[in-house]
């Protein structure tokens, strides 16, 4: 396994990922082994564009896109490594997803994704979401690399 890289900032997402505010889904990186692993943060903040219709007076984010930022952090740990770089890795499943904690504003996702398979441009994780070390969401993601 390779080491671990540095943490690396919204900006240097940026430079990785192809998505952006308001759809860009992750604070910071915190941990990075490109290829097989990655911990990201993404803090949920009362103005979030989601909370104001979900649900108003009870505002939740949503769990679609508690799976979208557990797949960009993923997408990260995919598109780091050198022969992805400038691609797009795409959703080609989700397994396996459960939902064991409401998330709202204030929370502070921790974002983990385990590759265990690359085969060619199709591969899959192990994805988790947490809160202060609880887990709110879980499950296996497939994805594809856009050749």
């Amino acid at each position: 396994m390779a080491a671990p890289s540095r943490a690396l900032t919204k900006e240097e997402i940026e430079a990785i990922l192809p998505h952006r505010d308001p759809f860009l889904l992750l604070d910071e990186v915190i941990e990075l082994a490109p290829g097989e692993r990655v911990v990201a943060r993404k803090r949920v903040r009362p103005e979030e564009w989601y909370l104001t219709g979900h649900f108003p007076g009870r505002p939740i984010m949503p769990g679609v896109l508690i799976v979208e930022a557990m797949a960009q952090a993923g997408a990260v740990a995919v598109l780091s490594e050198e022969g992805n770089r400038g691609k797009l890795a795409l959703f080609a499943g989700i397994d396996g997803v459960r939902f064991k904690r409401i998330v709202e504003p204030g929370d502070e996702l921790e974002l983990t994704c385990d590759l265990e398979r690359v085969r060619g441009p199709i591969g899959r994780g192990k994805a988790t979401a947490t809160v202060d070390g609880q887990l709110a969401a879980r499950g296996t993601l497939t994805f594809a690399v856009e050749q």
